[in-house]
C-alpha cells in the first residue's frame, strides 16, 4: 500500500513553471476551452466562411447602395437588382470580387479576435464579465481590424459593380494606386469605423439581452450553450445592429465606389 500512496504527495513537483516563469502562462491561456492561437485561428475561419457564404447578398446591397444614391427617385428593390445580375451577368456575376474578400476576411478577423483577446486581458483587470471591458476591447479591435479589411473592401465594391473597367483583383490595385493614389484605399476608413464601433456595442449588447429573455424564457434549458438559442439571439443582434448603421453603410460604399476620372463616369451605373 505504500508503495501505492507515494505518488499522491509529489504533487508539488508537477508544472513548477507556474510560480517561476510567469510568462508560460500567458502563453497557454485558455479561452472558452481554446488556446489563444486556436481561438484566433476559429475567429478567421469563421469570418471568412461567413463573407463566402453570403457573398452573393453582399452583392446586391452594394448595386442597391448605389444606384439607389445615383438615381434617388427610382430606387432599385432586391427582385429588380437580381434579376439584373442573373439576367446581364449570369450567376457568376453575384461573386465577381469575391477573390478580394477572401483575401482580406482572414487577415481582419484574426486581427480582431487577437486584439480583442490581448486588451479584454488588459482592461478587465482580472474580472470576469466585466462589461465596459468587453465594449472597449470591441472598440479597439475594430478599429484595428478594419484598418486591415477596408482596403480590400474597396476593392471588392468596386468589382462588384456592373461595368467595372477592372479586370480583377490585381488589375484593380494596380490602377487606383496609379491613378487615386494609396488614400482611395482608405477613403472610407474613418466612415467604416463610425459605423462598426456602434454596430458592435449594438449587436452584443443585443445579442447578451436576448440570449437571457430566452433562457428566462425556456428556464428548463438548463445551458446558454443552445445552438437555437444562439442563433436566435445572434439573428436578432445582427438584424438590429444592421439596421441602425446602415445609412453609414451607404456613406461608406458611396466614398469607396466614387471614381475621380471623367473617362468613368458610367462606373457606377446599375
Amino acid at each position: 500500500m505504500a508503495t501505492d500512496a507515494s505518488p499522491k504527495y509529489r504533487t508539488p513537483d508537477f508544472h513548477p513553471e507556474i510560480s517561476v516563469n510567469p510568462s508560460k502562462t500567458k502563453e497557454t491561456t485558455i479561452h472558452d476551452g481554446l488556446e489563444f492561437w486556436q481561438f484566433m485561428i476559429s475567429g478567421s475561419i469563421a469570418g471568412s466562411v461567413e463573407h463566402m457564404a453570403m457573398y452573393p447578398v453582399d452583392t446586391l446591397k452594394t448595386r442597391m447602395q448605389v444606384i439607389g444614391a445615383s438615381r434617388p427617385l427610382h430606387p432599385a428593390g432586391v427582385r429588380q437588382a437580381f434579376s439584373s445580375v442573373l439576367k446581364l451577368e449570369g450567376p457568376a456575376g453575384f461573386y465577381r470580387g469575391i477573390a478580394a474578400m477572401g483575401l482580406g476576411a482572414g487577415p481582419a478577423h484574426a486581427v480582431y479576435f487577437s486584439v480583442y483577446e490581448l486588451c479584454k486581458e488588459f482592461f478587465s483587470g482580472g474580472v470576469p464579465n466585466n462589461s465596459m471591458a468587453h465594449a472597449v476591447s470591441g472598440v479597439f479591435s475594430t478599429v484595428a481590424s478594419d484598418a486591415v479589411i477596408t482596403p480590400m473592401d474597396m476593392v471588392k465594391q468596386r468589382l462588384q459593380l456592373k461595368s467595372s473597367p477592372y479586370k480583377g483583383v490585381a488589375d484593380c490595385v494596380k490602377r487606383v494606386l496609379v491613378e487615386e493614389g494609396i488614400g482611395a484605399f482608405y477613403a472610407s476608413y474613418r466612415t467604416t469605423v463610425i459605423m462598426n464601433a456602434p454596430f458592435q456595442a449594438v449587436h452584443f449588447a443585443t445579442y447578451e439581452a436576448v440570449k437571457r429573455a430566452l433562457m428566462e424564457f425556456d428556464p428548463n434549458s438548463g445551458s446558454d450553450e443552445s445552438l437555437v438559442v444562439h442563433a436566435t439571439a445572434g439573428a436578432a443582434a445582427g438584424a438590429l445592429a444592421a439596421t441602425l448603421t446602415t445609412p453609414l453603410d451607404v456613406v461608406k460604399t458611396q466614398l469607396q465606389c466614387q471614381v475621380r476620372t471623367v473617362s468613368n463616369v458610367n462606373f457606377c451605373q446599375f
